[in-house]
């Protein structure tokens, strides 16, 4: 799981539109173009796996394993209120946007945009 976060994380970050935290919601048009059916399935399978990810990270708390790492791998997966808002606090946090800024540079992909609003004028804080 650990190995796998290594190799998968990178190739997420780069593939976050660079403008994707600049609005206020998020835009619900991704799988649009899919049919009806197909997108309840891709809905589910998601949120199933997250599911599991967050059970699987709860166990491996106590067990050996990536615990903390594969419960917000899993909470990312699972559709909940507030999970945009949660992401865009998360990657305002100086840290975190500058790691996943360095990582998109590697790649030669634009910088992540952020909204200057409440949560990026404290960022400076941390």
């Amino acid at each position: 799981m650990f190995i796998g976060t290594l190799i998968a994380l990178p190739v997420l970050v780069v593939k976050i539109p660079e403008d994707y935290f600049v609005h206020e919601h998020r835009d619900q048009q991704a799988w649009e173009h899919y049919p009806p059916f197909f997108r309840v399935l891709l809905l589910i399978g998601k949120n199933l796996l997250g599911a599991v990810l967050v059970i699987a990270g709860l166990l491996m708390l106590v067990l050996p394993g990536q615990g903390l790492l594969t419960i917000f791998i899993g909470l990312l997966l699972v559709n909940f209120p507030g999970k945009y808002r949660l992401e865009k606090w998360l990657v305002t946090r100086t840290p975190v946007l500058k790691a996943a800024n360095w990582l998109r540079q590697k790649a030669n992909h634009a910088p992540i945009q952020v909204s200057e609003g409440p949560a990026t004028k404290h960022q400076d804080a941390d």
